[in-house]
């Protein structure tokens, strides 16, 4: 009971301990990663665009120890590049959201060079299946989450759309997207 008497005297003390450990231990494993993976600094601002240049994508980069991993070059902005249309790679575009969001905090990227717009959201509809138990089909659930993600998306959201419309015919998932 002394012990504990003890200790819970210097609670704040100790949450303050724990809490500079953490973080030093966050900052420590992104710096690691950082140097170990040939990472980059990005540039940070607030005009709300996406600039990548030979971006990776770190965990695929990783497993693919035998083959080349190819980097892909990304630009989105607020003027004549507000959505991209890309076909058959689901890994391009997860790597842009990985990139965007290892850059919201303030982690180094896996790329040559990257300027990074700040992002207030980052919305994805990446796979579904179907709810038998409530229901709904996987177009259904597509649907219900592209609403969502409609509903609450800002100008300065990113959104990742995988496939959309999948269970349709190609047009009608190409006029869906």
């Amino acid at each position: 009971e002394q012990v504990r008497t003890s200790v819970s005297e210097e609670i704040e003390r100790l949450k303050n301990a724990a809490h500079i450990i953490a973080t030093t231990d966050v900052l420590l494993s992104l710096a690691q990663t950082a140097y170990k993976n040939n990472f980059t600094m990005p540039e940070i601002s607030d005009n709300g665009k996406i600039e990548i240049t030979d971006g990776r994508h770190p965990v695929v980069e990783k497993m693919s120890k035998n083959s080349m991993f190819v980097p892909n070059d990304t630009l989105l902005n607020n003027d004549d590049d507000r959505m991209i249309i890309i076909t058959g790679k689901s890994t391009y575009m997860r790597q842009v959201a990985l990139i965007t969001l290892m850059a919201q905090i303030g982690s180094f990227v896996p790329a040559k060079s990257a300027k990074i717009g700040i992002v207030d959201k980052i919305f994805t509809r990446v796979g579904a299946s179907d709810d038998i138990s409530s229901g709904q089909s996987t177009f259904m659930l597509e649907m219900t989450e592209v609403s969502h993600i409609l509903k609450n998306a800002t100008s300065k959201s990113l959104i990742i759309l995988d496939e959309i419309g999948r269970g349709t015919s190609t047009f009608d998932g190409l006029s869906i997207a």
